[in-house]
């Protein structure tokens, strides 16, 4: 049987060749360290480190490679910009449709004195723009919202609610691990302080490689959580007030950062336009596609039905059957693979009605075809008939 990987929202596959062959020739013949070695493959790979930087800075629209800081994902990314700059009295913003990657760090910050509201959506993950000015405190410090949903993949307007924050003096936080890759993003223009990020998703880097770019004027207000040696001013034991050093002690996973090198390089080949263009158009083929089983009163499905203001991430419940069931049943008897459960979302799915039952995601990729889709909707069929 073949196998239809679905669950691109959880991390992008298959990677494009070039990915594993990177991290393949780094692990095999490079294998250096950087910042610690005095050696020529250590500075030619400082080299690699330093384009991919460059590279993220011209994607992101950010106004210096140096600020550009590697993690191991896009939740270490929000935990370090989050802790590291609110403080005890401080309140901030967020939207209804967070992942949890944004509210355990926001309920955990809670405890110590730092407050949040939640802009409300509606039941298609449409943030209520209308109500961000009168949320706004004397002490609000920080608006930090997903970019796109992990559950419908609807698109929050980061631009307009960066510039009322730009307005009000307001840091404005980006999680953009939906949508970094397929939509275009600049942080000078959205008024974007900090943006998270990860490499594995739509960025086609492997799993474990991720990070944050920060505006200039965000780099002093934050306090590093993580120190340790960087390899640079060896002689204090302070830690280094510069970037990127400031926030990247220890070592760095090198063989990410090369493979994510190559992902960055193949979008750009490839287009982003393109990507998201093949992305959206499966997407309308399945929500067109299973609409009938709807109407049959078979499954439901969430969020926005046309292809404007979302990614290419579906989530539906089986009405007839069990969800985890019809998931189960997709992957043993037909090979698709997808996400069943809560999707580490609750507060979003609690604005969209799909609590505590949660949902089937369907998630697609710049390599899925037409032909696994309909493969999908006809399984859906069978399954809930």
């Amino acid at each position: 049987m073949d196998k239809i990987y679905l669950d691109n929202g959880a991390t992008s596959f298959p990677k494009p060749p070039e990915v594993s062959d990177a991290v393949y020739e780094y692990m095999t013949k490079v294998g250096a360290n950087i910042n610690r070695g005095g050696y020529q493959s250590a500075y030619t790979l400082e080299g690699v480190v330093f384009e991919t930087r460059e590279l993220l800075k011209d994607m992101f629209g950010a106004s210096d490679c140096k600020n550009v800081v590697f993690t191991k994902n896009v939740t270490e990314s929000i935990n370090v910009v989050l802790k590291g700059f609110l403080k005890p009295g401080d309140h901030v913003l967020c939207s209804s449709m967070e992942h949890n990657a944004v509210m355990r760090p926001l309920v955990q910050l809670e405890k110590q004195g730092v407050s949040f509201d939640r802009i409300p959506a509606n039941d298609k993950g449409e943030l209520d723009l209308s109500k961000v000015l009168s949320m706004i405190k004397p002490n609000t410090k920080a608006i930090v919202m997903t970019h796109a949903s992990n559950l419908v993949g609807t698109i929050n307007p980061i631009g307009e609610v960066g510039a009322i924050a730009h307005e009000y003096g307001i840091k404005m936080i980006v999680d953009s691990a939906q949508s970094a890759g397929v939509i275009p993003i600049n942080m000078k223009e959205m008024n974007i302080d900090a943006l998270c990020f990860t490499g594995h998703k739509s960025l086609l880097g492997p799993q474990g490689i991720g990070g944050f770019i920060l505006d200039e004027d965000m780099i002093s207000l934050i306090e590093p959580i993580i120190s340790g040696g960087t390899g640079s001013i060896s002689h204090s034991e302070e830690i280094p007030d510069f970037m990127p050093d400031r926030f990247e002690p220890g070592t760095m996973n090198l063989p990410g950062i090369v493979g994510l090198n190559a992902g960055l390089k193949w979008i750009d080949a490839a287009g982003m336009d393109n990507i998201a263009k093949h992305e959206l158009g499966l997407t309308k083929r399945f929500i067109d596609g299973i609409t009938p089983l709807e109407q049959a009163g078979l499954v439901k499905i969430f969020g926005l039905r046309g292809t404007e203001g979302r990614v290419g991430v579906v989530s539906i419940q089986t009405l007839g059957i069990d969800c985890a069931e019809a998931a189960f049943r997709l992957d043993s008897e037909y090979g698709i693979m997808t996400r069943v459960g809560l999707h580490c979302a609750p507060s979003a799915h609690k604005t969209i009605g799909s609590f505590p039952t949660g949902t089937i995601r369907f998630s697609f990729g710049n390599f899925n075809t037409e032909e696994e889709v309909d493969t999908a909707i006809r399984a859906l069929e069978e399954i809930c008939r």
